[in-house]
């Protein structure tokens, strides 16, 4: 997008939010509202007449919900989407998540319900919302290719899961739930190492994050909980509103959330995970940057690979914005920059060992 003003349409059943939106969306100067839709079908037909660069989209509507509406944008003619949901809601949670794993930019949460007359305490959040969609990289936004086949229940992991000796720190903020959608469901249930995700988002959404990735994996994927012991072969997703560190050794080093000042704007945070996990673990880590705004986990990556662990960063062409990792590329280097479907298949080569020949 150039230095003009960035056209959007903007989408909701209500004709009170559509218009509490639109002037929210041009307050600014940066961007023009160029048409309003009530629902899922209007919203496809104005998006091919008017061609908007940006589209906010409500998730629950008539006809033809958020979730749907986005799937076929993205199949027929993709460009930067913001989801609105309602706070509070289940429903609308698990379908924003769902929207961000098929493609949506980023959710901005209406904060009193489907109508919200207090919209304005979110500007912040919608303006930076829209800001992320003029730098995204519509080019990093594919179909992810199907995970391998696992089916879980309850129960744990078939082979009784060990103190982790090695650990996988990964890094992710816009755009991340798809890539971590690419990456998590591609290791192997057998990795030898544990990993461990921070992902900026409300901790409404870290646990369905959590419970998504699970499902779709091998591995045994969930949140994770203050003073556990870290074990090989899982996953930890920082909650929302909750740093995560680690403390101890390599074989006996155990998880830490504590709610301390944010970092960068954000908490979780990268950073104060990537430290500790260089601290921690020094040459048996490995570091991951994914898309997102910012540069949080780039001092963390230099870090990691000043105590002789191994970095691997998202490439400029995959990633849905490019910030995070071009940071990290900057500070850090690494000895492997990759596109996101090659990711998981680095992590398991590193972690077996069998990767050290990779130079960045």
């Amino acid at each position: 997008m150039t230095d003009k003003a960035a056209t959007v349409l903007v989408v909701d059943d209500s004709a009170f939010m559509r218009k509490l939106i639109a002037e929210m969306v041009e307050s600014g100067g940066a961007f023009r509202v160029v048409g309003t839709a009530g629902d899922g079908i209007e919203a496809l037909q104005k998006i091919r007449a008017l061609k908007p660069d940006i589209v906010t989209l409500d998730i629950e509507m008539p006809r033809l919900n958020g979730l749907q509406t986005l799937e076929q944008i993205m199949a027929e003619m993709p460009r930067p989407v913001v989801m609105l949901s309602a706070a509070g809601s289940d429903l609308g949670n698990e379908m924003t998540l769902r929207a961000l794993e098929r493609g949506a930019l980023e959710f901005v949460r209406k904060p009193s319900g489907p109508v919200s007359i207090d919209l304005s305490t979110v500007r912040v959040q919608l303006m930076s919302a829209l800001e992320a969609a003029r730098a995204m990289n519509m080019g990093g936004v594919r179909t992810p290719a199907p995970a391998a086949s696992a089916v879980h229940g309850e129960a744990a992991p078939k082979k009784s899961p060990d103190a982790a000796t090695k650990v996988v720190a990964i890094a992710s903020s816009t755009g991340g739930p798809r890539a971590l959608a690419e990456i998590i469901p591609h290791l192997p249930e057998e990795l030898g190492a544990a990993v461990v995700i921070v992902q900026h988002m409300p901790g409404e959404f870290t646990k369905l994050l959590a419970e998504r990735l699970r499902a779709m994996s091998a591995l045994w994927v969930a949140e994770a909980i203050d003073g556990k012991l870290l074990r090989e072969n899982r996953v930890y997703v920082a909650p929302g509103g909750y740093h995560m560190t680690l403390r101890g050794e390599p074989g006996n080093a155990s998880i830490r959330l504590d709610e301390s000042p944010t970092m960068w704007g954000v908490r979780p945070a990268a950073d104060p995970l990537f430290f500790s996990v260089a601290e921690t673990f020094g040459r048996a880590a490995i570091g991951v940057v994914l898309t997102g705004m910012g540069r949080d986990g780039a001092e963390g990556l230099r870090r990691i690979r000043d105590a002789g662990g191994r970095a691997i960063v998202q490439d400029r062409e995959s990633s849905i914005i490019y910030g995070m990792p071009q940071a990290a590329l900057a500070a850090a280097g690494a000895d492997k920059v990759a596109a996101v479907n090659d990711i998981a298949p680095l992590i398991r080569d590193l972690c077996a060992g069998a990767a050290r020949g990779i130079g960045g």
